[in-house]
């Protein structure tokens, strides 16, 4: 008998052992590749990324909320107006009755007037002027207004002013709508760090500069 040849029953067991081992290699990596996909199993990379991940400061749900809570400084002692469209970049008028025409063809911008009397720290504030652009530019986006594609084709001009009480901004809102310029107030929603309903900014324009001038010239920047 040549001594490689096995008898019947060897075989059995080494074909049984071998479609033991396959099976056995077979459900280890399906059960590998299933806990490595429900996060069981982390690679040492992976691991250290999660590590920095929840070390991360995490962000609020509230848009607006500022996570620096120190309040914005007043304006500095510049006044809004011709000075400050100078500071913007847009050119001034040497005179300043506007006509019909010259009206057509001026610049625009829109003034963003903030309370500072209601505390907001930065990120509130930009948050606000954020709603009342949004606001001004529906408003007028609704009207068709020749003005707004004027606006954005001339760079969006925007500047930031301040007022110390509501009287003030809602004064301004109606001597605003008096001269025909869209006005938006933005009421807060009371979810942070202001009373629900405050109104906390006025959104005059985008309009030819001369007419905002008219509302809002006199008032310190932001």
């Amino acid at each position: 008998m040549d001594g490689m040849d096995l008898p019947p029953s060897d075989h059995g067991v080494q074909t049984g052992i071998i479609i033991t081992s396959a099976l056995a290699s077979l459900i280890t990596g399906y059960m590998l590749g299933l806990f490595a996909s429900r996060g069981y199993i982390i690679s040492p990379a992976l691991s250290e990324e999660r590590r920095r991940y929840r070390n991360d400061p995490v962000e609020s749900d509230e848009s607006d909320v500022d996570e620096d809570d120190t309040l914005l400084d007043h304006a500095p002692n510049w006044a809004n107006g011709p000075d400050a469209d100078r500071k913007q970049g847009l050119r001034v008028n040497a005179d300043k009755k506007a006509t019909s025409s010259a009206l057509n063809n001026e610049e625009c911008k829109l003034v963003l007037v903030v309370r500072t009397d209601l505390g907001m720290t930065k990120g509130k504030i930009a948050a606000q002027c954020s709603h009342a652009t949004l606001a001004c530019y529906k408003k007028l986006a609704r009207d068709s207004s020749p003005v707004l594609a004027r606006w954005e084709r001339l760079g969006q001009a925007k500047i930031a002013v301040q007022v110390k009480s509501q009287d003030e901004l809602l004064e301004l809102r109606r001597k605003a709508r008096e001269l025909g310029i869209t006005a938006e107030v933005i009421q807060d929603a009371g979810r942070t760090q202001i009373e629900a309903g405050s109104m906390t900014v006025l959104g005059v324009g985008p309009a030819p500069k001369s007419l905002v001038d008219q509302v809002t010239g006199h008032l310190k920047l932001l």
